[in-house]
This record gives structure tokens, C-alpha cells and sequence, in this order.
């Protein structure tokens, strides 16, 4: 019975409330009750004991549910992320010797261990934990006041919501055939010429950059505004998670600082730390990013059984070197990357690689509906085509 009670079947099952209850709820109660445990003392064993029952429950709710009924595939993704993170944010929990202390708190707010397990469960970066040694966090410039901060994120959540639907929209309408609309599409058009393939790819790639840096802006402004408005939380609690990263003139800028950080520690606990125990601190660039590609891979997985990791592994994986260089370079010159040059090479770097994995994210139709608020914001009511051979945009009213 236990067995059956968390194998994962072989066709998912619709959501609904009783799939809900038997198949969500369960790896989220454990995920808190560890939280618990890991910040109260001499808790190590039962932690360690517990991890392979979340991981396993987290496996099951990832890829035996089905949340197409209730929106579009990409809530799928969005069910496989925070139970991916659950199974490895709990593996950390269950390895660390000793107990995680929380190192800021609201003002005037008593300590208590239930809302520090509250704030660690939901706080992925680790911002005021002692765990997140190293952790950049970009200088906040909202309004200090709550009304004026809430108000400020509101706009922000607003604006950023019409920029990802028009830009969802934008790069469905300049793209091949399929991009978006079913699996198996592809930023690349191989009736192009080589060079007119890859410069329209990369036009392609820095769309879905950009629709990116919105989805993250957006969603960030959403979950602040829960925490502010919902869960009584302090302003200062929620940290800005971007810093214009269209302005990073190095690739460890770019990667280090300014993309941001929700996900950092948790490629550096999968593939930084045992890397970097191997060979250094190479090791732990590398091992970083190949952690990111198949954390990657395993989320498109998710929506396309046809997925391949190299997708992931080209695009992320050489992120890792381009930092290696970036390093040998200044070791050997004695100055480091920056400036306008450093800038052309970054933003070259992260486009001659980003085609893979923006590739990699139109195969397995994940810009199908990037976000619900794409088919909520009416914009875009024409189809564009590019025709890279003579540059020009035909405008074509939709019937």
C-alpha cells in the first residue's frame, strides 16, 4: 500500500481536489515540517530520514499530474519548479550539520520558530539566513513608506504584465511556423542561408530574453505583493531579484549579480560544492552550470518526453567557461572584463549560446503561453512576419 501510495503512474492524472490533496499537499507539508526540524537543534538524523520520502513525493506530484485542465501546459512547468526545488532545498536540509539561524527579522517582530520556518520555506535566495554567504542582493530604490512601496510594486506588476504579453505575443508573430503554438518548433529556419539562419535565431533569442526578464520582474512583483499585503511581511523582506541585466559588461556580472539570484544556492548545494571540491574554484563555476542545464532539461522534460539535455548543457554548460576565460584574462592582462568591450562580449557570449537554450525552450512549446496574463492583455491583434532576406516586416491583418 505505502508503495502505491507514491509511485509515480504511468499516465498523469487531472487535477482536481482530491488529486490535489493526495498529490501536492502531501510534499509541501513535509517540505515545512523539515523546515522546522532544520532550525531546531539535534534534528539531523530524523532530517535525513525524512529527505527520500519528499523527494519521492516531489517526483510523483512533478510527473503525475496533469494541470492542463486548469490552464495552459506551462502551469506544468510551473508545478514542476517549486517541487524540484523542494526535493533539493530539502536534501540540503538534511545533509547540514548544524541548525540554519535566521540573521533579520521584521522590526519589533518576536522570534518564533514557526514563521522562521515560514520565511525559509518561501525565501530561496536565503536573503537574511545565514546560509546565503555571498549572496548579492541589487540596492533597493522604492519608496520606504508601505503605501508607497505596495503602491510602487502594484505599477511595476502592471507594466511588466502588458511588456510580457506584448512581447509573448511579438515573438510568437515573428517566428516560424510552430513557435508557440505546438512541440517541435524551432527557432532555427533551415530553408534560410547559414547566416541568415543564425542572425534571425538570434533575433528570436533576444526576444525570449527579454520575455524572460518580464516573467521573472512580473512574478516577483506578484509574490511581494503576497507577502506585503497577505502575510503581513516587512518591505524589506522582499528585495529587488533583478538589476538591469542588460547592463552587465562581464559574464560573472552578468550571472554573479545581475540576473537574479533565486536559484543560486541551490545549483551551487547540486553541482558547485561537489565540483568544486574536486578541483577548486573551476569546479564550482562549472559544476554550477551544468547543475542549471539539467535542472533546465528536467523542467522541459516535464512538458516534452522528447527533450534532450544537450539543449541545455550547450547553452548553459558553456556559461561555466566563458567565466573561466573571463578569469584567465585577468590574471593574465591584470585588469578585468568591463567597460564597453566588456559589454559586446558579454551580451555576444550570452546570445551565441542563448540560441540553444531559447532552442531548447520553443521545442518543448514552452512559449506557447509564457504566462496567463499573455491571453488576459489584449495586444498584438496582427501577425508580423521577418523576412531576413531583404529586412523588411510584412504586416498582415489577421482575418
Amino acid at each position: 500500500m505505502w508503495d502505491a501510495g507514491i509511485i509515480v503512474p504511468t499516465a498523469k492524472v487531472p487535477v482536481n481536489v482530491a488529486t490535489f490533496v493526495s498529490y501536492i499537499l502531501p510534499p509541501l507539508l513535509l517540505y515545512f515540517t523539515m523546515a522546522v526540524l532544520v532550525i531546531t537543534p539535534q534534528t539531523r538524523a530524523l532530517r535525513v530520514a525524512c529527505w527520500p520520502v519528499v523527494a519521492l513525493l516531489a517526483w510523483r506530484a512533478t510527473f503525475g499530474l496533469d494541470m492542463t485542465p486548469i490552464s495552459s501546459e506551462e502551469i506544468q512547468v510551473e508545478l514542476a519548479i517549486p517541487m524540484l526545488v523542494i526535493a533539493t532545498r530539502a536534501l540540503y536540509w538534511a545533509l547540514v550539520k548544524e541548525p540554519l539561524v535566521r540573521q533579520l527579522r521584521p522590526v519589533n517582530s518576536t522570534p518564533s520558530t514557526l514563521m522562521d520556518a515560514f520565511d525559509l520555506v518561501s525565501n530561496f535566495r536565503g536573503y537574511g539566513w545565514d546560509w546565503s554567504r555571498g549572496l548579492y542582493v541589487p540596492r533597493d530604490t522604492r519608496p520606504s513608506d508601505r503605501i508607497g512601496f505596495v503602491s510602487h510594486v502594484i505599477l511595476s506588476a502592471v507594466v511588466h504584465a502588458f511588456l510580457l504579453s506584448t512581447f509573448s505575443r511579438a515573438l510568437q508573430s515573428f517566428s516560424p511556423v510552430g513557435l508557440g503554438s505546438f512541440v517541435g518548433g524551432s527557432i532555427f529556419d533551415e530553408t534560410l542561408p547559414f547566416h541568415m539562419r543564425y542572425l534571425r535565431s538570434s533575433i528570436l533569442c533576444i526576444m525570449g530574453g527579454i520575455v524572460a526578464y518580464f516573467s521573472l520582474q512580473m512574478n516577483h512583483d506578484l509574490c511581494t505583493l503576497v507577502g506585503v499585503l497577505f502575510l503581513g511581511q516587512d518591505p524589506a523582506q522582499w528585495p529587488p531579484s533583478l538589476d538591469a541585466p542588460w547592463r552587465a559588461t562581464s559574464l560573472a556580472d552578468f550571472w554573479g549579480r545581475r540576473w537574479h539570484q533565486l536559484l543560486r544556492h541551490l545549483f551551487l548545494v547540486q553541482g558547485g560544492y561537489p565540483l568544486g571540491f574536486l578541483f577548486d574554484r573551476a569546479g564550482l563555476v562549472i559544476g554550477a552550470f551544468l547543475s542549471s542545464a539539467v535542472f533546465h532539461h528536467i523542467l522541459l522534460y516535464s512538458l516534452d518526453r522528447t527533450s534532450r539535455l544537450w539543449w541545455m548543457l550547450a547553452g548553459f554548460g558553456m556559461m561555466g567557461p566563458g567565466i573561466l576565460a573571463e578569469r584567465a584574462f585577468e590574471r593574465w592582462t591584470g585588469r578585468k572584463v568591463g567597460g564597453f568591450a566588456g559589454w559586446v562580449w558579454t551580451m555576444a557570449w550570452l546570445v551565441c549560446w542563448g540560441n540553444w537554450i531559447v532552442d531548447g525552450f520553443v521545442r518543448a512549446a514552452l512559449f506557447r503561453s509564457t504566462s496567463a496574463w499573455v491571453d488576459v492583455v489584449p495586444v498584438l491583434p496582427t501577425r508580423y512576419d521577418i523576412n531576413l532576406d531583404s529586412f523588411q516586416y510584412l504586416y498582415q491583418p489577421t482575418a
